[in-house]
């Protein structure tokens, strides 16, 4: 990917290890990465995809 992204940690990672998620918003997509391997691998899902993820992590009893 050449355009530079602006990756947000996420609220519920800690700097402790374990898991540890970053997103990054673009018009067309949501690109998620481990943020403990910042030059791994990445998804890029569609925006409304990551929405219903969301959605549904909210409310998954676990």
């Amino acid at each position: 990917m050449n355009t530079k992204l602006a990756w947000i940690k996420s609220s519920y990672s800690s700097n402790e290890g374990g898991a540890c998620v970053e997103v990054a918003k673009t018009p067309g997509a949501v690109h998620i990465r481990d943020s403990k391997d910042k030059s791994g691998p990445q998804l890029a899902v569609d925006p409304t995809a990551w929405a219903a993820f969301v959605k549904y992590a909210a409310t998954a009893k676990v």
